[in-house]
């Protein structure tokens, strides 16, 4: 793991700022809310203006607002939530045709994050939500979408790591999880068997975006009173449909 840059991190303090109130401060404000030097906060202000991260207000003299860079970004995250948009709409068609819940998620470090659920109609049902992180060790979408990293990016992200268990059954030995990840990729699907709830198990499918890279999973999640080995085998098949479809709609075009 590298190191944090103190510049860095005290710069994202400063535009992270200007998501609160009104979002305009000046150099004192930033200085007393952040608690840093008043040189240094003028220093970073100065080059966030210089790059169009900041401008400084017309009418307000010493008076800052975010910049224009910061709404290209903003554009170019926004051009990204497709995944999110294309995803809910096959996660709805998957789960009409099973009636359980279907989750959409991606992968940030070792957790996965939902961006898409469409609930099952049955009064026993997974609860969750859109947004929810979750550790990728207990999750079907985490495990395939960890187990779809390059060997050495996977090595680095799970030696060395503390795994907490969220129920009995989570995997939190870094070799266990490595050798269950690697019988994941051989497969192509990933099933946890109430390692996240004690209640549910899931089968989980990568999607691929038109470069071919695994960008999500798609999951089917269901309460242990309706699962079968027999219902596993079905839900796996509607899984990697589901996600064969959703990468078709991100333009992937490939068998892998």
């Amino acid at each position: 793991m590298g190191r944090l840059v103190p510049a860095v991190t005290r710069s994202l303090d400063i535009l992270e700022l200007f998501l609160e109130g009104d979002g305009t401060f000046s150099a004192p404000e930033v200085t007393r809310r952040l608690q840093l030097p008043r040189t240094t906060v003028h220093e970073l202000l100065t080059t966030l203006a210089a790059r169009s991260y900041l401008v400084q207000i017309p009418d307000q003299p010493g008076r800052y607002r975010l910049g224009v860079r910061t709404y290209q970004l903003g554009s170019r995250y926004a051009e990204q939530l497709d995944l999110a948009a294309e995803g809910r709409q096959v996660a709805q068609e998957v789960a009409e045709t099973c009636d359980e819940t279907v989750h959409v998620a991606i992968l940030e470090d070792t957790d996965v994050i939902y961006i898409a659920k469409v609930d099952s109609t049955h009064a026993v049902r997974m609860v969750s939500a859109a947004g929810r992180r979750l550790p990728a060790h207990c999750t079907s979408v985490g495990k395939m979408l960890l187990a779809s990293l390059p060997q050495d990016e996977l090595e680095s992200r799970v030696r060395g790591r503390e795994f907490t268990a969220m129920t009995p059954h989570s995997i939190t030995d870094p070799d266990e999880l490595l050798t269950a990840l690697a019988g994941v990729r051989e497969q192509g699907v990933a099933v946890e068997h109430r390692e996240s709830n004690p209640d549910v198990s899931c089968v989980a499918a990568p999607v691929r975006d038109g470069a071919g890279r695994v960008v999500a999973a798609l999951s089917i999640s269901v309460p242990m009173i309706r699962w079968t080995e027999e219902r596993e085998r079905e839900l796996a098949d509607l899984a990697a449909k589901g996600a064969g479809d959703l990468s078709l709609r991100l333009g992937h075009r490939g068998t892998r």
